[in-house]
C-alpha cells in the first residue's frame, strides 16, 4: 500500500517532470503502427549520448518533415534525414544516426510489414524477448529497447508494469520503491511512462530531484 509520503512525492514529481518522451516529442501514443514505429525512432534518438532535449528536439523536426512511417523514411534520402536532425541540433551523430534510420526503416518494412504490432505479437508478452527483438534494429541497443518498453507500456499493458535500471536509479533518488510493481501501485495504467520518464529525469538531475523532495516536504 502507497504511505502519504510516497504519494506526496509522487504528486510532485509528476506535477514538475509529468510527461511522457512520446508525448513531448509529438507522438499522440496508440496501439497503432504509425505512432509504435514514431517511438522506434525516438528511443533511437535517445538512446545517444546526447541531451533527452535535443533528441526530442530531433524527434519532432524528423516528424515534422512528414517521416512519421517507415515508408516515409525510406523514401526521404540520407541527406533529408540529416538534415532534418540537423535542424534538432542533434550534432555529431547525425550522420550515422541517419543512416541507421534508413536501415530501421527496411527492417521494419521488410520483416513487420510496418507494424510493430507484430513484433509485439511475435514475443507474446515476453518482455526479454520484445527486447531481443528490438534490438535487432540498428541503432536499438539495450538503452533503446528499454526506453521503447518505458514508453509503451502505456498501450501494451501485458508488459506493464516495466521499470528498467534508470527508473529504478529515479526512485532510489526520491527514497520511492524500487520494484515496478509497487512503483505501479501509485499510479494509473496511463501514468506510467511519465512516471517511467520523470524518474529517468531525476536520476540524471540532482537538482531536480531535490526540488521535488522539498515540494513534497512542504
Amino acid at each position: 500500500m502507497a504511505t502519504l509520503d510516497n504519494e506526496r512525492t509522487v504528486t510532485a514529481l509528476l506535477d514538475r517532470q509529468g510527461s511522457s518522451f512520446t508525448e513531448d516529442a509529438g507522438i499522440t501514443l496508440a496501439d497503432k503502427p504509425a505512432p509504435l514505429y514514431q517511438l522506434l525512432v525516438l528511443s533511437t534518438l535517445l538512446s545517444a549520448r546526447i541531451s533527452a532535449d535535443v533528441a526530442v528536439a530531433a524527434g519532432r523536426e524528423l516528424f515534422r518533415a512528414g517521416y512519421r512511417t517507415p515508408q516515409r523514411m525510406i523514401e526521404a534520402t540520407w541527406q533529408d534525414r540529416v538534415d532534418a536532425l540537423a535542424r534538432g541540433h542533434y550534432r555529431r551523430y547525425e550522420e550515422r544516426t541517419a543512416a541507421m534510420l534508413g536501415d530501421a526503416a527496411h527492417l521494419c518494412q521488410d520483416r513487420w510489414h510496418g507494424d510493430l504490432r507484430r513484433l509485439h505479437r511475435e514475443a507474446d508478452g515476453d518482455v526479454d524477448r520484445l527486447r531481443v527483438l528490438l534490438t535487432e534494429f540498428p541503432g536499438i541497443g539495450p538503452t533503446g529497447a528499454d526506453i521503447f518498453l518505458r514508453e509503451v507500456q502505456a498501450v501494451w499493458p501485458d508488459i506493464a508494469p516495466f521499470a528498467d535500471a534508470k527508473v529504478v536509479d529515479g526512485a532510489e533518488r526520491l527514497h520511492l520503491p524500487r520494484s515496478a510493481d509497487e512503483l505501479a501501485g501509485l499510479v494509473s495504467t496511463a501514468q506510467l511512462p511519465k512516471l517511467a520518464a520523470a524518474l529517468v529525469r531525476v536520476a540524471r538531475d540532482r537538482r531536480a530531484a531535490d526540488a521535488v523532495l522539498r515540494e513534497a516536504q512542504d
